[in-house]
């Protein structure tokens, strides 16, 4: 179960992750989680070049592993790259050994100081660890979960969902995954375009 906007005890959970910018400009910051893979990615790529934006690639170590030529053009076009784990692990049923262990096997191939948790799962133990064996480490959340994810959604749903819960500083989260590839393909340009004519302006985090 999800929704589209966090909610608020989540929040007041988790009071030091990252869940929106704080600012009084017209500014959103586009997320994908799950990559790197062919045609998906480069789908998403492609269309930011095409609205000359940035976003911010939250990667599985596995995936860059698997497809080194997509990751490296995700870094030659100028997008910020975050750590996602190596096999997407979901933290609340995953030992936090077996976690940092994972974590720093995809920070070895990122080398990055944004991470974002696998589902948004992780056990405050894991927060407590990342922290303390990290610098600088910024674990980003998000104020607007498209739900290209869901198989049930439709494409045009998908779309709503971020258009209607936009704000400045909103985080928004897509996915560059197979599974979400027909509401992807959809939404993400149509909010690009919506949100430009709209006076938004396209940051990385």
């Amino acid at each position: 179960m999800y929704t589209v906007r966090p909610p608020f005890f989540l929040k007041w959970y988790y009071p030091n992750l990252i869940w929106n910018k704080a600012t009084d400009k017209k500014t959103v910051y586009l997320t994908f989680d799950d990559g790197p893979i062919p045609n998906v990615t480069d789908f998403v790529l492609n269309t930011l070049k095409s609205f000359n934006v940035k976003g911010t690639f939250f990667c599985i170590g596995d995936n860059i592993n698997k497809h080194p030529q997509v990751f490296e053009r995700i870094k030659k076009e100028g997008h910020a790259i975050g750590n996602h784990t190596y096999n997407h692990l979901k933290g609340w049923k995953t030992d936090n050994k077996t976690y940092m262990d994972n974590f720093w096997k995809c920070q070895e191939l990122t080398e990055t100081n944004l991470f974002r948790p696998p589902y948004g799962r992780i056990k405050k133990s894991q927060i407590s660890n990342l922290k303390s064996q990290t610098s600088n480490l910024e674990i980003i959340m998000w104020d607007v979960l498209s739900g290209d994810f869901d198989t049930k959604l439709s494409p045009e749903k998908c779309y709503q969902n971020v258009i209607k819960n936009v704000r400045n500083g909103t985080i928004i989260v897509f996915h560059d995954s197979l599974k979400a590839w027909d509401r992807l393909a959809y939404a993400l340009p149509k909010t690009i375009e919506y949100l430009l004519a709209k006076g938004y302006r396209f940051e990385k985090l």
